[in-house]
C-alpha cells in the first residue's frame, strides 16, 4: 500500500540581495533535499530548532508556497500538477492549523463564518445547513452553540486554537499539517488541544504532520520522526528509535536538552497524553 503522502527533494529558496535592476544577485536556501512519507493514520513529527525550514516544507506540501523543485504526491498525484477543480479537491482533503490563531482567523469575521466559509466556498452550502454543520463541528472540539456569534477578540488562546482545529476540520479532511499549534498555549491547555488531537485522529483515521520544536511533545504525538538541520534533513526513524538511540550529533544535543519526562509528568498529572510512553499507548 502506497503512503497518502509523499515528498521527493524539495528544494526552497528566497532572494536575499538585488542589484540596482533589481536582478536577484543573492538567495538564501531554505529547505534542500527534503524527502519522507506520511501514512493515513500516521503523524509524522518534524523537529529542529527556529529557522530550520520546518514551517517552509508544511507550506510546500500544501502549495501555500511554491517550491523550486521537487515532487509532492498526494494519493498518487503530482501536487504540484494540480489545478482547476483537481486543486479545490486537495484543498478539501489537505489542510492546516496555523501556530497563531490570533492570526489565522479574520478578526472582522464571526465563528459562524469563519467556520463555515469553507463550506460554502467548495460545497455551496448555506443557511441553516451550514449553521448545522457548524455547531456539530465546534461542539466536537469543544466550543457551544451560543458562541457562534461571537469575534476571535472575545475567546481565550486556547479557545481560538480549538476554532482554528474546527475551521481545518470543517470539509473533513484526511490530511492535516499543524504547524507549532500549541506553541502559544499555556500547558495544561496544550494538554487539552493535543488530547483532541489524538481523538480525532483516531476517530476519522487522520494522518498529521505535526512540526514543533518542542520534542517531549513530538516524542508522545509522533509515529515517526524526521530531524531538521539548517533546511535539510539529518535524521529519520521512528519515535522510539530516535529519542533513544539518537544518531546525528545535532539529534543528540535536541534529545539531550529535552527535560525528564517524569518531571513533565508531574506538572501536567491530569493530561492522558503525557501519562503514556508512546503515540500507541496514548490512543
Amino acid at each position: 500500500m502506497s503512503p497518502l503522502l509523499e515528498v521527493e527533494g524539495l528544494h526552497k529558496s528566497f532572494p536575499t540581495a538585488r542589484n540596482i535592476f533589481g536582478r536577484v544577485t543573492e538567495r538564501t536556501v531554505v529547505t534542500k533535499d527534503v524527502s519522507f512519507t506520511v501514512a493515513t493514520g500516521e503523524t509524522l513529527g518534524i523537529v529542529g530548532e527556529s529557522g530550520a525550514g520546518k514551517s517552509t516544507v508544511g507550506r510546500q506540501v500544501l502549495r501555500l508556497i511554491e517550491p523550486d523543485s521537487g515532487v509532492v504526491r498526494f494519493d498518487g498525484k503530482n501536487v504540484r500538477d494540480l489545478g482547476g477543480k483537481d486543486l479545490l479537491a486537495f484543498r478539501r482533503r489537505a489542510q492546516m492549523i496555523f501556530q497563531d490563531p490570533f492570526s489565522s482567523l479574520d478578526p472582522h469575521m464571526t465563528i459562524r463564518n469563519a467556520v463555515g466559509e469553507p463550506l460554502t466556498i467548495h460545497y455551496g452550502i448555506k443557511g441553516d445547513e451550514r449553521d448545522r454543520r457548524v455547531v456539530d463541528i465546534l461542539e466536537r472540539v469543544g466550543m457551544r452553540a451560543d458562541q457562534l456569534d461571537k469575534y476571535p477578540r472575545e475567546f481565550s488562546g486556547g479557545q481560538l486554537q480549538r476554532i482554528a482545529i474546527a475551521r481545518a476540520l470543517t470539509l473533513d479532511p484526511d490530511f492535516i499539517v499543524c504547524d507549532e499549534p500549541v506553541a502559544a498555549l499555556d500547558v495544561s491547555i496544550q494538554a487539552q488541544v493535543l488530547n483532541l488531537l489524538l481523538d480525532l485522529q483516531k476517530e476519522r483515521g487522520l494522518a498529521y504532520i505535526f512540526i514543533s520544536h518542542d520534542l517531549s511533545l513530538v516524542r508522545f504525538l509522533a509515529h515517526r520522526v524526521v530531524v531538521m538541520y539548517r533546511g535539510e534533513v539529518v535524521e529519520t526513524g521512528t519515535a522510539e528509535e530516535l529519542f533513544e538511540r539518537p544518531q546525528h550529533p545535532y539529534t543528540k544535543s535536541l534529545v539531550e536538552a529535552v527535560p525528564d519526562p517524569r518531571t513533565r509528568r508531574r506538572t501536567t498529572s491530569t493530561a492522558r497524553i503525557d501519562t503514556a510512553r508512546n503515540p500507541a499507548e496514548a490512543r
